[in-house]
């Protein structure tokens, strides 16, 4: 099996995507945080100390996603056309669901972007939150689905 990561001698290299062509693709990533009743109705109530988590850790998704290539060794420095985000109060657990949607006109796909922005932005709200919960629980950070590319169409 060879690896696109690894030249002939095995050394590490970024894939050469010069002769791909460009294309629409679009990734959708999600990732849950499980935190207290406590922290979650701060949060709901938007009474914590450090500001408004929800919106902060948008603007932290949107950052995350276009700071990708600066995190992630190999993944090329990409002209993101749009970053969505959405993030969904889950009550019964409690905890919140945060979505991802990144969008570009390339020759290599966004899903390492979508799935960053759904890193940084779980990490922001456990930042924002760990001084009331410590035990939250970031889990199922996924590629819910993409399209373009060669290698086509992925729905989870």
């Amino acid at each position: 099996m060879n690896l696109t990561h690894l030249d002939e001698q095995n050394k590490p290299k970024m894939v050469d995507v010069s002769d791909k062509d460009n294309t629409q693709r679009i990734a959708v990533a999600s990732g849950v945080i499980e935190v207290t009743p406590e922290a979650f109705e701060a949060v709901v109530a938007n009474i914590t100390k450090k500001g408004p988590v929800l919106q902060t850790a948008v603007i932290a998704a949107i950052q995350g996603a276009k700071q990708t290539s600066t995190l992630i060794p190999m993944c090329h420095p990409l002209m993101l056309t749009s970053i969505k985000t959405d993030i969904e109060e889950l009550s019964e657990l409690p905890g919140f669901k945060l979505t991802v949607i990144a969008k570009l006109v390339g020759k290599t796909g966004v899903e390492m972007e979508a799935l960053t922005g759904v890193s940084v932005g779980l990490l922001t709200i456990y930042d924002m939150l760990k001084a009331i919960d410590k035990g939250m629980v970031i889990k199922n950070i996924q590629l819910e689905e993409k399209s373009g590319g060669k290698s086509g169409d992925f729905r989870r």
